[in-house]
């Protein structure tokens, strides 16, 4: 094998970077030895607030319920700012449709027979019934028809 086969694949000093870019070595070590702003510390604190929250809900909440349950902390924040921090996060809510009937039977008013013809005082005892059926006791639940 050749030598220069062996050698290991050379990274770019900091230094080389760094002239290329056209920064200084001070100001970048200045920068690393920096230490996390007032505000940098604010913002991934309710980051972390607003993951929380988005993954207890599911997914489902989105800026503005999120505010709303962040303020409920007693902490102030803007629905933009909740907003600006979710899309950064990547965090979107999820749209659930509302529940809609399927089955509806077309021909059902065509079916229905009216036998009372509104005569709501029979002759007789046990001739006509009627329920109310908006509510159905089923034993351990409730059903309810509208």
């Amino acid at each position: 094998m050749a030598e220069d086969e062996l050698k290991q694949p050379s990274h770019p000093s900091t230094s080389g970077m760094l002239r290329e870019l056209g920064l200084s070595r001070s100001n970048y070590y200045d920068w690393q030895k920096r230490e996390v702003s007032a505000q940098q510390t604010k913002k991934n604190f309710v980051c972390a607030l607003i993951q929380k929250i988005y993954d207890q809900n599911n997914g489902i909440y989105g800026a503005p319920k999120i505010a709303w349950e962040i303020r409920k902390q007693n902490i102030s924040i803007t629905v933009k700012t909740v907003g600006n921090y979710m899309r950064e996060m990547g965090l979107r809510a999820c749209y659930v449709p509302p529940w809609a009937t399927t089955t509806r039977d077309p021909e059902f008013d065509t079916k229905l027979e009216n036998i009372l013809n509104e005569q709501f005082n029979p002759d007789r005892p046990n001739a006509a019934w009627c329920i109310d059926t908006t509510y159905i006791p089923t034993g351990s639940s409730k059903g309810s028809c509208i």
